[in-house]
């Protein structure tokens, strides 16, 4: 029996289906599970398995069918707009395959942009900025903006981003998706070093069994559905 007090995330029975013209599209079916605070999670299968869709549904930017989320035991799944932005900007911090750097800011103004959107300013914005890019090794390229920065760095720097407010909950949506195999090696292993150092949750989507080997839980989807579950 789980901790209640260590739950982070619940799923139970979520589904999700899309209207593509005439046709019902099921992209998840009846999901359960549990994710408990501090643990590195991978969700592995072939495109087009729901893999995406749980986490775009966990992370509040898209809406079940049926089913619910219940967040630090606080259900979320029919939450308004305006408090999944608070829970993301409090709880959530999310890495997609696009590193979504804004192009005319330095690294550490780019990592700085939860916190000022939390209204935190000064020594405190520094210091977290310092913090996190020390924990991605990008210190020494905080003044570089995006485009002098290669895919693996600029990936370091959405990730030093998505735990500069130190969310519970990390969502990476195919983070090494568009880095040759050495580059996604690094960024793979800094997602493992993440709840160790500072005590994320981390649900890791991706299509590489190799990726997913570095998570405590490995789940397999298929057709929608979770089939089975490995404990590293």
């Amino acid at each position: 029996m789980q901790d209640p007090a260590k739950m982070l995330v619940r799923v139970q029975n979520l589904s999700k289906e899309y209207r593509r013209g005439q046709t019902l599209v099921s992209a998840l079916q009846d999901v359960t599970l549990d994710v408990t605070a501090g643990e590195f999670c991978a969700f592995v299968g072939p495109s087009g398995c729901g893999k995406s869709t749980l986490l775009n549904l966990i992370g509040g930017l898209d809406s079940p069918t049926s089913g619910t989320i219940a967040i630090e035991s606080r259900l979320v799944t029919h939450a308004g707009a305006a408090d999944w932005t608070r829970l993301r900007r409090e709880l959530i911090g999310i890495v997609f395959q696009a590193f979504h750097l804004i192009p005319g800011l330095t690294v550490a103004e780019n990592v700085a942009l939860p916190l000022l959107l939390k209204g935190e300013q000064g020594a405190v914005v520094t210091e977290r900025i310092d913090e996190v890019l020390e924990a991605v090794r990008m210190t020494a390229r905080r003044s570089h903006r995006p485009s002098e920065l290669s895919g693996g760095e600029q990936q370091r720097v959405a990730i030093a981003r998505a735990i500069v407010h130190r969310p519970r909950l990390i969502l990476a949506d195919e983070p090494t998706g568009n880095l040759d195999s050495k580059q996604g090696a690094d960024i793979v292993t800094l997602f493992r070093t993440l709840p160790q150092r500072f005590g994320h949750s981390v649900l890791l989507v991706t299509h590489s069994e190799t990726a997913a080997a570095a998570a405590d839980y490995v789940w397999h989807m298929r057709d929608g559905r979770l089939v089975n579950c490995v404990r590293r």
